[in-house]
């Protein structure tokens, strides 16, 4: 009995590593994604809402705003791939015209396709209506063309957080889920990528996790991001990939 025991510890040892290696090639010890979401239409993130996503204790949901931009987010995408961590990028329509291959390897790898307008003025609730939707739809339209076949999801971020009760009623009625942050790295600011460590960690200390903001357009968030991962690691946090609840 103490013999059949043995051996049936050992082979779930190993098999937990056969799988671990086969979701992840070359990091068999890799983060990877603990789960995934499918998210509702709705508003999501205390910074700004009342309410946030379903997550539990250290559950932590990447986000990357307003690529893609090459050189960083090619250095993103390396990090995230390496860690087999699914992250969701809420990505510029100008940006995606100009650099659709880059939307099309962010999606193929995985990763949530998301929106964040089409110029990302400063705020859109700082210009007329009609302006800020016509915006946000030639977004959604650049973003949906650089991304076919594959499909964005019904997700949207506003630029700057600016939003207004009613640009937030229409995307209610497009049925999209609009997202804020629990928390954010503050890389809009100059910092070192040891500095922004330091102070993400911190952050997510103190909220337990979260919606995490962070910008694929700044080096030292793509520099730091290696050390990120192996420090969500290390402490025991998990990744939470959101996906939409129904894709249209």
């Amino acid at each position: 009995m103490h013999v059949l025991r043995a051996v049936a510890l050992l082979l779930a040892i190993f098999g937990t590593a056969a799988a671990r290696a086969e979701s992840c090639p070359g990091n068999p010890n890799a983060l990877g994604t603990s789960r995934v979401v499918r998210v509702e239409p709705g508003h999501y993130g205390r910074k700004h809402f009342p309410q946030t996503l379903p997550l539990g204790p250290r559950e932590v949901v990447l986000t990357f705003d307003d690529g893609p931009y090459p050189p960083t987010t090619a250095m993103v995408l390396k990090a995230l791939a390496h860690e087999c961590v699914k992250a969701t990028f809420f990505l510029i329509g100008r940006n995606a015209e100009a650099h659709p291959d880059f939307v099309q390897r962010i999606a193929a790898a995985g990763h949530t396709v998301a929106h964040h307008s089409m110029t990302h003025p400063m705020t859109l609730a700082s210009i007329p209506y009609a302006a800020a939707v016509g915006n946000i739809e030639r977004g959604i339209a650049a973003v949906g063309k650089a991304a076919a076949p594959y499909k964005p999801a019904p997700f949207f971020r506003f630029p700057g957080f600016g939003s207004t009760p009613a640009l937030l009623s229409y995307l209610d009625g497009k049925g999209y889920a609009v997202f804020g942050a629990d928390l954010w790295a503050s890389d809009w600011n100059e910092m070192t990528p040891q500095f922004e460590l330091n102070l993400v960690m911190s952050r997510l200390r103190q909220t337990g996790g979260g919606i995490l903001l962070f910008h694929d357009i700044h080096l030292h968030t793509a520099r730091m991001l290696p050390a990120f991962l192996a420090a969500l690691k290390a402490g025991g946090w998990k990744i939470v990939h959101v996906v939409p609840a129904r894709q249209g």
